[in-house]
């Protein structure tokens, strides 16, 4: 951690000492988190976790798996708090009674990114299937993470409205997650499908270049969601609703606001607590 967040995470931990969190017991045991991987590999988690345990006494056992799997731990009872970024699928396992409490986090954005050279010549289109069509008809490689997170059921779906989809060995299904697509990316001069953050945090290894982006359906919203304790009596429900609170809290907020700023001069994320999801603007067209 950096100076500057030394810095923010000694005034920050001094406010969440005087509101909700100090007035949890210490030692408060475990508390597991399953959350996608862009939480992960961004570096977002590694400043936020040790601001919510210091003052709060519980332990965060962090799990990064792609959403659908998060989902599925969540809904299976064997975590206590989901962050991800699914809103279809997240709606889908609250109405089926396996979270609840869903609330919006933060935000940022999905980007396509491929080799600088750009063989699809994509840089510059307005339309994002049309944008996906090329890159199919190009025959230039696509990879795919291939494992039910947010992620990829977002890249399907972009595949579907284009109304086709790389053929053959130019579609690299990894079934990994978004730092490990980036890299295959990179290794072989292909396009994908990647969250703005974590293509900032690791674009200075990569060899490749944002060559679509802000268009409507590549916003990515991240929620938090509490485990339903009345369907899985076993979860650590005070320790999840503790984690979630925190989330949405002032404190967290303000550092989802500065992450990412002093490393690469724009945030990673956009703190988006108490909005509802038709209040964030693309900035781009809707397809």
């Amino acid at each position: 951690m950096t100076r500057m967040w030394g810095g923010l995470a000694v005034a920050l931990i001094a406010t969440l000492a005087a509101g909700h969190v100090q007035a949890q017991a210490p030692a408060r045991g475990e508390v597991i988190l399953s959350t996608t991987t862009s939480t992960q590999d961004s570096g977002l988690l590694d400043v936020l976790v040790p601001l919510f345990e210091r003052p709060s006494g519980y332990r965060v056992k962090t799990i990064a798996v792609g959403t659908g799997q998060a989902l599925a731990m969540g809904a299976r009872g064997d975590a206590d708090v989901v962050l991800v970024h699914a809103p279809s699928l997240e709606k889908k396992h609250v109405a089926e009674g396996a979270f609840v409490n869903r609330r919006m986090v933060m935000y940022n954005d999905f980007v396509v990114v491929g080799p600088p050279a750009d063989p699809a010549r994509i840089k510059g289109m307005r339309r994002l299937a049309q944008a996906f069509r090329r890159i199919a008809e190009s025959r230039t490689s696509f990879v795919s993470r291939g494992d039910r997170s947010g992620t990829h059921i977002l890249e399907l779906a972009l595949w579907e409205k284009a109304g086709t989809k790389p053929a053959g060995d130019a579609y690299i299904q990894i079934g990994q997650g978004m730092g490990a697509a980036l890299n295959v990316a990179s290794e072989k001069g292909a396009y994908t499908l990647s969250d703005r953050g974590t293509y900032l945090a690791l674009q200075k290894r990569l060899s490749l270049e944002i060559v679509f982006e802000k268009a409507r359906p590549l916003l990515n919203l991240y929620h938090v969601m509490e485990v339903n304790p009345a369907r899985f009596p076993k979860v650590h429900a005070a320790g999840g609703k503790a984690f979630a609170d925190f989330m949405v809290s002032r404190a967290a907020q303000q550092v989802i606001e500065r992450f990412g700023v002093d490393k690469f001069g724009q945030p990673l994320f956009f703190p988006a607590a108490g909005k509802e999801e038709s209040e964030i603007e693309a900035g781009g067209p809707d397809d």
